[in-house]
């Protein structure tokens, strides 16, 4: 063998421990799956529909490891106390795994707010409406004599004495309360009388009592629990499809005559939600 064939059977060798190594590894890396930033989406009331749609992607996310973070993007007035302590009870089992981010479209007001403080960190426009911190219940008529029915106690017809429900009400908004605080902690920069008063913020409002963090889009969002998780070159995914939402067909809110949908609850209850007034009719 020439010299000059010894010196390109070198070359070839060295090429070939080069190369062979480099697609082995770009072909090991391609069967790995890129980490994914899930996106939930709660942009309803949140009752019993809703409430079980948001439950399944959450449950997605913490089943599957290629979800390495979550984005909350929330517009909703809030709803019924029960589904919301729901859903944030999953997504603190969430938050033992994986960081979860809320993004703020139009709404986190009342029961979306309560959700909101349970992740790691929220974003808003200038414009959103967050904060309505607190709750609001229908109390049960006072009892009365009905001729036709016949019942085994004073409340088994009305449920409980309307102090009672008033007791309950109590009850939950100070859980609400300590849930903010314990989710917000030193970041609340307002005055309980202020914080806790009921008001709906504006986001620019929101940013200056500490109720949000900053000003940001979803794609920010997701930047943040990238961020979060330690993760990089990842996709983002909406997690409805894969975990298998089904568009709900009851509607939460009445509607009138006229068939217009009204801020009001179609069944009377205790309520995390904010209920708009109505525009003065002219």
């Amino acid at each position: 063998m020439s010299e000059a064939d010894q010196r390109w059977e070198r070359i070839r060798n060295i090429l070939l421990w080069l190369v062979i190594p480099l697609i082995l590894g770009l072909l090991a890396a391609s069967a790995v799956p890129r980490p994914v930033v899930g996106v939930i989406r709660l942009e309803d009331a949140i009752y019993t529909y809703s409430a079980q749609n948001t439950i399944k992607q959450i449950q997605y996310a913490i089943d599957h490891p290629e979800v390495r973070a979550v984005v909350l993007v929330m517009d909703s007035p809030g709803g019924t106390v029960v589904d919301t302590e729901s859903i944030y009870m999953e997504l603190t089992r969430l938050r033992e795994k994986k960081p979860v981010v809320t993004v703020v479209n139009g709404m986190a007001a009342s029961g979306g707010y309560y959700l909101s403080v349970n992740t790691d960190y929220i974003y808003a426009k200038p414009t959103s409406l967050v904060g309505n911190i607190g709750v609001i219940g229908y109390l049960p008529p006072s009892p009365f004599v009905i001729e036709d029915i016949i019942t085994t106690g004073p409340y088994k017809l009305w449920g409980a004495p309307r102090d009672s429900d008033m007791r309950q009400i109590e009850m939950i908004k100070e859980g609400f309360f300590q849930a903010v605080k314990l989710g917000r902690g030193d970041k609340l920069t307002g005055s309980d009388a202020i914080t806790f008063s009921g008001q709906i913020f504006s986001g620019i409002d929101g940013l200056t009592l500490g109720i949000i963090d900053e000003f940001g889009t979803e794609n920010d969002g997701a930047k943040k629990a990238a961020e979060l998780a330690k993760v990089a070159n990842y996709e983002i995914l909406d997690l409805a499809e894969p975990a298998g939402v089904v568009a709900p067909t009851y509607f939460f809110f009445m509607t009138d005559a006229d068939g217009i949908t009204l801020p009001y609850p179609r069944e009377a209850g205790v309520y995390m939600l904010y209920i708009p007034p109505l525009p003065v009719s002219q």
